[in-house]
Parts: C-alpha cells; structure tokens; sequence
C-alpha cells in the first residue's frame, strides 16, 4: 500500500512530509515488515493487524508504527501545498475540535509544559517530528536483536497513535477535496481503515479520541468485530 502509493506521487515531484523510515535489511522488522505487506494483500484487514504466531508484541507495535508514520507522513506531503492557507492559530483543525501541543519534558520550576496554541499545519509538523524523534530513538525502539524494549512500550505507542490519528482528523476534514482531485482518495481510506484496525486490535486508542471521524469510525468497528449488520 505505502509502496504504490509512494511511487505514484514520487513519480509527480511529490516528497514525504518526513523521510521514510525503513527496517534494517535482514533484520527480523524487515520480516515483519514484509509479512504485513503480504497479508495487506490478501484483503483480510483482520488478518493483516494480527500478531503473527509466536511473534513479540513489542516488535510487532515497533514495526507497524514506523510503517504508519511513514504512510501518514506521505499522505499529509500530499497536502502539505494546502495547507499554507492555515496560518493563524486555531486553523484547520476539524470542526469543534482544536488540537494543542504539549512539548515533552518539565518547565521552569518542574511544572508541567503549557500547552500551545497552533495551527494544524503547525501542530502537524510537531507531531511528525516528534514521532519521528521516538522511532529515532534506540533506547525507545530498539533495532537490535536481543535489545530489550522499555517497559512504558506501549504508552508510548499509543500516544503516538493518537497523534498520528489526529493527523488523519486534519486531512480527511481539512484537505479531502485535495485528496480527491489528485486521486488519492482510495488510498487514504485504506490506509485509515487499516489504521483504525490496528488500534483497535490491540487497544491503542480511547473511543473518545476517534470522535472527530465518527462517521467514518463506528462502521470500522462493527467491520472489525464482524458485525456486518452494523457495517453498513
């Protein structure tokens, strides 16, 4: 999916909004990689989130969470020209929801940061980079083989997952005419529908964090939990 999609675009002068992460050629992500891609495929999103048999959960979260942030990341680069008109604080966030950065760390006094108004293409960039500063990060995802990842993993991930989630907010209620005139719009709906399958497979986002693309989510859920009378 991200392979087509990326070639497509590269082809007409169109960049990541961050540089592809890849896996280590030969290492055991690269597999892992590569089985994911295989069962993508197949068209069973159920089958393409699960853990494969007797695999670590840690690498399998490690693995497909540089995968997505390589996938948000060429998506949003697709937008990234429209989203100039954004300029002020508060712009081009979905309807009835504005999204605040909180830098990491302490402040002054080893207070809580405060959290900073932004523009969506502002608050974009800072997700984007901050996410792209954790997958960097040996010591948060490790890439050697017998490394040991953190025990605060998970919280990580999901709180990468809820940013990256609130990228794919930005773009499906700011940009999504965009996205339709360059042809894109099938591939962002797989993407976010292979996303969503992800999360909710291994429990990586509160149901209140999706509700800005509540139209799109409720009937991912039911697809996922096989309520095919709710799907439609």
């Amino acid at each position: 999916m991200f392979g087509s999609l990326s070639a497509r675009f590269n082809s007409n002068n169109k960049k990541t909004f961050k540089p592809v992460k890849g896996h280590k050629e030969g290492s055991k992500h690269e597999q892992l990689h590569s089985y994911s891609r295989t069962t993508l495929g197949s068209g069973d999103m159920r089958l393409a989130v699960q853990l494969p048999p007797s695999e670590s959960l840690n690498e399998w979260l490690s693995v497909n969470t540089v995968d997505f942030f390589n996938e948000v990341s060429l998506l949003y680069g697709i937008v990234a020209d429209d989203a100039e008109r954004f300029g002020r604080p508060g712009e081009g966030f979905p309807p009835g929801f504005e999204y605040l950065w909180v830098p990491d760390g302490k402040a002054a006094g080893g207070r809580k940061p405060t959290p900073q108004k932004c523009s969506a293409p502002q608050y974009v960039d800072f997700v984007m980079t901050w996410v792209e500063n954790q997958i960097n990060n040996e010591e948060i995802f490790p890439t050697s083989a017998d490394a040991a990842y953190p025990k605060e993993f998970k919280k990580t991930v999901q709180n990468i997952f809820k940013r990256l989630f609130r990228v794919f907010a930005i773009i499906y209620c700011s940009h999504f005419e965009t996205i339709e005139q360059l042809g894109a719009a099938k591939h962002l709906n797989t993407s976010f529908k292979h996303f969503i399958f992800f999360v909710l497979e291994f429990e990586l986002l509160p149901r209140r964090e999706m509700d800005p693309l509540d139209a799109l989510v409720t009937p991912l859920i039911a697809e996922h939990s096989g309520d095919a009378s709710q799907a439609r």
